[in-house]
């Protein structure tokens, strides 16, 4: 019951609004009204801005909000990325390059979960900044669309690659942080702490034995 009242905070509102405007920002940029999908994208970027805010102003900062947040946003992003890729206005290897940084994230993440004691780490800068950039990509290309202009063209392109650099740089981060995570989780597992008690005792050992030969 406790986690179905978390659903009626309006922080979490917030996030399943923009969880229920997925399949709409879908057929907007696949029937081409772009100046639609331009609208709910940017009332999405808004709420994600507010429902962080909101969740800290009121209290309301939850177990589920941790999850339906994050889970939003990228549901959000990655339908507008394929739908604006369907549709060919933005370039296909992008398109690939975010889903499957994406992909690899989540399965990783799951199998770790599933098989140690690591955790989600909180996100990053880089993460944080590719997502900004990704709103902004899309943004961009949704308004060019609307109202064609050279300088909003040039941002659109900007866009693309930073969001493409970004979104290397931070899988790159992730995998980096994931492999030290999983050391730390290896030398502090009861097997590697034996495994280094028995190779100590074992060198103690040789050293008694050599001292007692010199002797």
């Amino acid at each position: 019951m406790r986690i179905l009242s978390q659903f009626f905070y309006l922080s979490n509102q917030l996030s399943l609004l923009r969880l229920v405007f997925i399949p709409f920002v879908i057929l907007t940029i696949l029937y081409g009204q772009y100046r639609t999908a331009f609208v709910l994208v940017l009332i999405a970027g808004l709420t994600d801005g507010m429902d962080g805010l909101l969740a800290r102003r009121l209290r309301q900062q939850t177990a589920l909000g941790g999850i339906l947040d994050p889970l939003a946003d990228k549901l959000l992003l990655n339908s507008a990325f394929v739908a604006l890729g369907v549709a060919q206005q933005l370039p296909l290897w992008l398109v690939i390059l975010v889903l499957s940084r994406d992909v690899i994230i989540i399965t990783i993440s799951l199998v770790m979960i599933l098989t140690t004691t690591h955790r989600p780490f909180p996100p990053s800068f880089y993460s944080k900044a590719n997502t900004v950039a990704q709103v902004v990509t899309v943004l961009f290309t949704l308004f060019v669309l609307v109202l064609p202009n050279e300088i909003l063209a040039g941002l659109r392109i900007a866009g693309i690659y930073s969001t493409a650099g970004l979104t290397v740089a931070s899988g790159l981060q992730y995998a980096s942080r994931t492999a030290e995570s999983l050391r730390r989780v290896e030398q502090n597992s009861p097997t590697s702490r034996a495994s280094g008690f028995n190779e100590g005792t074992l060198e103690r050992r040789q050293e008694e034995t050599i001292t007692g030969q010199k002797r």
